[in-house]
């Protein structure tokens, strides 16, 4: 695979994963009194622009974006589940978020490394932007704990 989709792909499935969990949190603790929702919400939306502009990216270079898999999202929605039964207060919810997050930067900065040079600079500033993103929102995710 061209090495450009796939780093493209990487930050496309790893953006819309963030954005599928982080939207499930919300709708788990949206009766409750967490004071991290408005943080989890403009997360969203940036999560969001990524998801955009990789997908115009991969359409341009005529590949299809592939979706979350099924078993991705239900590994998922048990994982939020027995983790906000368990404790939902912010601190713990943060530590949950942390964790996923840090996989994506771990995984998109492999692929950066990997492709790096043979991929496009435009698109290796674009990960670089997307994982310097997901590293900001770790710092803050971590006031709450």
């Amino acid at each position: 695979m061209d090495e450009n989709i796939e780093l493209l792909t990487h930050i496309y499935e790893t953006a819309e994963m963030g954005s599928y969990t982080i939207t499930t949190l919300i709708n788990k603790i949206k009766n409750k009194e967490n004071k991290i929702k408005f943080m989890l919400e403009k997360e969203i939306k940036e999560y969001e622009k990524y998801i955009k502009l990789t997908e115009k990216l991969l359409t341009k270079k005529g590949a299809t974006p592939k979706k979350t898999s099924f078993m991705a999202k239900m590994g998922s929605n048990i994982g939020i589940m027995k983790e906000t039964m368990m404790d939902n207060s912010d601190a713990a919810l943060a530590q949950m978020l942390i964790e996923g997050i840090t996989m994506g930067v771990t995984t998109v900065g492999a692929k950066m490394s990997s492709y790096k040079k043979n991929a496009d600079r435009k698109i290796l500033r674009l990960a670089a932007n997307f994982v310097e993103f997901q590293e900001e929102e770790i710092e803050k995710l971590k006031a709450y704990i």
